[in-house]
């Protein structure tokens, strides 16, 4: 067993344009001030990190740490979010995920994909040089607007789709395993992996490639209605990164799962601060336990009626109490004796 690490905090939802929220230093005196002990940097924020530098210079890199580590913290992960997605987007959503790409990329599908494919490569030299091995990312969809079998899918398009997937993540897999670092997807709604059945089909269209992994985050499956414990149960020898984030599910007799396409607010199912949902954490932070994921616990805020401020404050006593200090001794020791083999022998009436 191993006992996880943090508490930390995904910097994503907390950049402003006010300060302390603003810069690096600001973001790291906030979240140290809070108590939390280690941030998570989304790559795609220049205000935070300089990727394309990180994964050509160990020097900044160095800098980079000992800025962080000055303020008690460590870098737990590197996020690339925003371009993971824009390895593999389906035509449908090209206008709409122009807003994650430099505006030297937008309305030029082609060139968008080999800029987010450049930008997975530095992540991985740039992890390598941070003495990180785990790396957080989505994995895009081609197939994500079939999800509803309606129009009847054309035999065969499911596989067609996973293969595509997994011929545009390999080569950033392979630079991945020569860096050391495992990619962890964040299995999620709107990418072609959000669920256990769909990380497999990826996981065997990559021929098992050993460097896809899991960004465990339940509220997640509570949107979905999938046993996100037993999740833990199926894929916990994968789970290397965990988000902290809630989530409730009230269906009524107007709207489920789909939402009627309201805001967050009026959904069925929305994002809660943790502790503020349905989400048993007590258990899910038992199992990652108990299993010996190495994980950091970490904060993602996205929460529909909670401020980030309030939520950020209450999230580190929040993860710092359901972290399990694991045993590394049974309660019945003092009971125990010394191995004879006579008196197993005698035991079992041998």
């Amino acid at each position: 067993m191993k006992t996880i690490k943090g508490p930390a905090v995904f910097l994503a939802q907390f950049i402003d344009d006010k300060e302390p929220f603003n810069s690096l230093d600001g973001l790291c005196k906030w979240a140290s001030g809070l108590g939390y002990k280690g941030i998570q940097i989304p790559t795609w924020e220049t205000r935070l990190i300089d990727l394309k530098k990180a994964a050509e210079s160990k020097t900044y890199c160095d800098e980079l740490k000992g800025k962080v580590e000055s303020y008690g913290l460590q870098i737990t992960e590197l996020s690339t979010h925003l371009q993971g997605q824009l390895v593999a987007v389906h035509p449908a959503y090209d206008i709409m995920f122009d807003n994650f790409a430099p505006d030297a990329y937008k309305n030029n599908p082609a060139e968008r994909t080999k800029w987010a494919v450049d930008q997975l490569m530095y992540a991985a030299k740039a992890s390598r040089n941070l003495g990180i091995d785990v790396h957080g990312t989505f994995s895009g969809a081609l197939l994500w607007h079939t999800f509803h079998p309606w129009p009847q899918r054309p035999e065969g398009l499911v596989e067609a789709g996973f293969s595509e997937l997994a011929k545009r993540w390999m080569p950033i897999l392979n630079e991945f395993d020569e860096q050391g670092v495992d990619v962890c997807y964040e299995i999620h709604p709107g990418e072609d992996l959000h669920d256990g059945v769909t990380f497999e089909r990826f996981l065997e269209a990559t021929n098992n490639h050993k460097r896809v992994n899991i960004l465990y985050d339940p509220s997640h499956f509570v949107l979905q209605q999938l046993d996100y414990l037993e999740y833990i149960d199926h894929y916990h020898e994968f789970i290397k990164m965990f988000h902290v984030k809630d989530a409730e599910f009230k269906p009524n007799g107007k709207k489920g799962m789909f939402g009627g396409y309201g805001d967050w607010r009026d959904r069925a199912g929305r994002y809660r601060h943790p502790g503020d949902g349905q989400v048993d954490f007590k258990t899910a932070f038992s199992k990652l336990t108990e299993y010996g994921c190495d994980v950091w616990a970490v904060l993602e805020w996205e929460c529909c009626i909670k401020s980030p401020e309030q939520g950020a404050r209450e999230g580190v006593d929040f993860i710092q109490k359901h972290i399990i200090e694991a045993t590394e001794k049974r309660f019945d020791d003092f009971a125990g004796s010394e191995i004879d083999e006579n008196k197993l022998k005698r035991i079992l009436g041998i």
